[in-house]
């Protein structure tokens, strides 16, 4: 596993994310705020802030909701492959801050991905959310999905939006089609048990028997465990003092991918050529990545130098 200020090498102009992209209108405490986001877009903010050239196929208006999305890609080094460029309003979603900082939506949301971008060239290939499970578009994204070479990494993140999608049951059925091909999943213990009612607990070992090579599960505080094959492996959650939770997920999803190609490389993410200790490596990445994003309002990942930092003082601090 690379080391604190170690870039992450050999990707560049190599990652495609796929999925939505809004604006999360956030209300708490008798205000309201509004932000940029989308988890794909999240994904993608995330990856690029971590050293990565990142693609995003994704669908937003020719608004000024559209506009503020485009400014914040490009602010960030994104580009995006709008799919459908200003066929319909700018995608929302409405968050209530809950007193513990947790957040309940509410959406008004179009997926349609009528025109997918070609995957050609890319090493590798995000999708997630709303993007990859809601029809019409989702179909697509999965068909784009099923169509890649067996050397591209595939990465994968459900993040279930119940009141958007069909029953779970159709659902998980989607999801285990993405996990026969995606070499990491990663999912909450909320999407778990949406998808697996009658026992949440076997959906890594459900997931990881379709096919997925690893298969990471986060708790939110309560800290993240990392299934593979062959292991199980816990990873506590970076203690900081929580704004909100939004992007969370997200953050901890592009810290995965960029630790994974920071320590491995892709082809060994892509073959599952890691040990306990890279993963363990990976697992204090990506929860870094999340703690620093719940530590400030909004979906704001940290950039790499900013997580080094961190990780560096706790190397530091360490007995």
């Amino acid at each position: 596993m690379a080391g604190p200020g170690d870039a992450v090498s050999g990707v560049t102009g190599a990652v495609l994310v796929v999925g939505e992209s809004l604006i999360d209108i956030v209300e708490g405490d008798g205000d309201s705020r509004s932000y940029v986001g989308g988890s794909p877009l999240n994904v993608a903010v995330g990856l690029a802030r971590l050293g990565m050239t990142v693609d995003f196929g994704t669908e937003f208006g020719a608004d000024d909701a559209g506009a503020r999305i485009a400014d914040r890609l490009s602010r960030d080094g994104v580009t995006p492959i709008q799919t459908a460029a200003g066929a319909w309003p700018t995608s929302t979603a409405r968050a209530r801050i809950r007193p513990d900082g947790s957040a309940s939506y509410v959406f008004d949301l179009e997926w349609r991905f009528d025109a997918p971008p070609r995957a050609d060239g890319y090493a590798i290939v995000h999708v997630g959310s709303v993007g990859a499970l809601r029809e019409p578009g989702a179909h697509r994204v999965v068909e784009l999905i099923e169509s890649l070479p067996a050397d591209v990494l595939v990465t994968f993140d459900p993040n279930v939006r119940p009141a958007l999608l069909a029953s779970s049951e159709r659902t998980r059925a989607l999801v285990e089609r993405y996990a026969a091909r995606a070499n990491v999943v990663k999912l909450s213990d909320e999407d778990a048990e949406w998808l697996y009612p009658d026992d949440p607990a076997s959906a890594p070992e459900r997931l990881l028997a379709r096919g997925a090579g690893l298969v990471v599960v986060t708790r939110g505080g309560q800290g993240s465990t990392i299934h593979t094959p062959a292991v199980e492996l816990p990873v506590p959650s970076f203690p900081v003092e929580v704004v909100d939770t939004i992007g969370a997920g997200d953050s901890y999803m592009s810290g995965i991918i960029a630790a994974l190609v920071r320590g491995v490389g892709v082809a060994g993410a892509a073959t599952g050529a890691f040990d306990e200790s890279d993963l363990a490596e990976v697992g204090r990445f990506a929860a870094t990545a999340a703690g620093l994003t719940v530590s400030r309002a909004g979906a704001a990942p940290p950039t790499i130098a900013e997580l080094d930092a961190v990780l560096q003082r706790q190397n530091l601090v360490a007995p």
